[in-house]
């Protein structure tokens, strides 16, 4: 399964998601994504503004993954896809009123992450297996 489900997009709009990257050579990179949200039923859509080590990855041909995590249910879901880089265009062009609506400022990037597979991360003798 590589389509979000409303459970998985209710997750994703509460939860602050967390991004990982990797460089050529193995070395990770981790962090939080604030802007991170759902695009479409099979792509996840965020506002690049540091221009960092996940830029300079995804660059270099990183896969990505994305997790969201409920603590008090002890739930949620391992996203990984790949990731596509816009500097215009219809994805720039919503990442740009995302900015504007919300108050930050312009991306570098919007960066949409086509998922090619989701995990559950539900606590339980399942935990890790793809949906």
């Amino acid at each position: 399964m590589n389509e979000l489900n409303d459970e998985m997009k209710k997750m994703l709009a509460k939860q602050l998601p967390v991004q990982a990257t990797s460089s050529p050579s193995g070395v990770p990179d981790i962090g939080p994504k604030r802007s991170l949200r759902l695009y479409d039923d099979r792509t996840l859509i965020y506002n690049e503004n540091t221009g960092g080590q996940t830029l300079q990855n995804i660059r270099e041909g990183s896969k990505m993954a994305v997790v969201v995590i409920d603590r008090e249910a002890l739930d949620g879901y391992r996203f990984v896809g790949t990731p596509e880089l816009f500097l215009a265009g219809k994805p720039f062009d919503d990442a740009l009123a995302f900015a504007e609506k919300n108050g930050i400022k312009p991306p570098k990037y919007a960066v949409l992450i086509h998922i090619d597979g989701i995990y559950t991360l539900r606590s339980g003798p399942n935990a890790g297996t793809r949906l």
